[in-house]
């Protein structure tokens, strides 16, 4: 399968934002399973399939407060002709709102963006990209580099377009940080309606601040956002509190470890994010796990996804405290769908529908389940795996498998 080829299909400029992420959820629910269709398998179970993504609203991401200016990054000098360097003129732009915000419109065009500089976007204020128009970093051969930074600053909008990175044309073989976005110690942030492709590190990166005291970020919204091809994560949240990820996709992450679709973890020694909700996702073609819920992480939801196709797990829980994987559809992936494993403690996994994992080990003698099972409790490896943790709660999920 040629990757390039696939997202791009997908992420055809030419079909609106949110209309391209819903249509994708969509197709990503086949009509049939095996050659049996879902109506069919459905029919033969005691209990119904749990409810299938397409039946799930679309989330209404939140504005944020900001004033009534808005400029045009074109007033400040940017070209927008793939040619020019137009960070400074970004800057500008953004510097030049009055101290209420405002918007800063984006027209259609590609703007070259040094990450080395990246733009530095302020509080209230809304970074508006029309359709068509890109963001593309500049090639560098830094080990840590951004495309946007959001630093200690609230009430910040972020929409529309697309950000390229450098990963095609980076200068260095070092280096895991070359992020789309950069949110460090921000709140009430919103990101939506955006394709974030090809960066060095990841699409998207939430964590706290480096100095001390620390501040972490907050009430950060993520929503009808497409990262795909990025080398390390499709998406990072780290010490942050309060981050919603809602219709969005995280997909064809390769080239350095981890490599998951979506990684929450710990930043450091430091307590790890608290009280993400992750729903209505589609997370495939990862070199690792779908998503993977590392230590010091608590309150994780995990809800109505499609994960499939991921070369490590599912999802993976490592050392996690409390949280909820349900109703998603998990399948396909190359090791375990769930796995809750070193000390994590107190999640529930249940209402999932699980088929045609631990594909990486076909060669064992694992039991075949056709029709589909609806099973309570850790009874089937391949599918639910729970290794040293404590207080987990396998409720009923639903098992098929060829």
């Amino acid at each position: 399968m040629n990757k390039d080829i696939v997202a791009r299909d997908e992420h055809d400029a030419r079909m609106p934002r949110r209309d391209f992420l819903r249509k994708s959820l969509l197709l990503a629910l086949p009509a049939t399973f095996g050659g049996m269709a879902t109506s069919a398998l459905a029919a033969t179970m005691s209990s119904p399939l749990p409810a299938s993504l397409s039946t799930t609203a679309l989330f209404n991401p939140p504005s944020r407060t900001r004033g009534s200016t808005e400029i045009s990054v074109r007033t400040f000098g940017a070209y927008g002709d793939a040619v020019h360097d137009d960070t400074a003129a970004f800057q500008r732009a953004i510097d030049a709102l009055p101290s209420g915000g405002g918007t800063v419109a984006v027209p259609a065009g590609t703007y070259v963006i040094d990450p080395t500089v990246m733009v530095r976007l302020r509080s209230s204020m809304h970074l508006r990209l029309a359709d068509g128009a890109v963001l593309k970093a500049k090639a560098n051969a830094a080990d840590r580099a951004y495309v946007l930074m959001l630093h200690k600053v609230s009430d910040v909008e972020i929409s529309g377009g697309e950000i390229e990175g450098d990963r095609d044309r980076h200068l260095a073989t070092t280096g895991q940080w070359g992020h789309g976005i950069m949110v460090r110690g921000a709140s009430r942030v919103t990101i939506r309606d955006m394709l974030i492709r090809k960066c060095w590190g990841d699409g998207i990166s939430i964590a706290a601040t480096t100095d001390v005291p620390k501040v972490i970020s907050v009430d950060i919204v993520v929503s009808n956002v497409a990262c795909v091809q990025n080398r390390r994560q499709g998406m990072s949240i780290g010490q942050a509190r309060g981050v919603k990820v809602y219709d969005s996709e995280f997909s064809y992450t390769s080239g350095i470890t981890p490599g998951c679709g979506i990684d929450i973890e710990s930043d450091y020694e430091n307590p790890g994010a608290a009280n993400t909700h992750i729903e209505n996702c589609l997370i495939r073609y990862n070199q690792g796990n779908g998503i993977q819920v590392y230590r010091r992480t608590n309150g994780t939801t995990i809800k109505r996804n499609v994960i499939e196709f991921n070369q490590g797990y599912g999802v993976l829980t490592i050392g996690a405290v409390t949280g909820y994987i349900g109703y998603n559809e998990i399948r396909n992936n190359d090791l375990i769908g769930v796995g809750i494993r070193a000390s994590s403690s107190d999640y529930a996994v249940g209402q999932n529908y699980l088929y045609n994992n631990a594909r990486r080990y076909r060669t064992y003698d694992m039991p075949k389940l056709s029709p589909a099972v609806a099973r309570t409790g850790n009874v089937l490896p391949r599918h639910t795996e729970v290794a040293n943790s404590t207080n987990i709660r396998i409720n009923t999920n639903y098992y098929y498998d060829k």
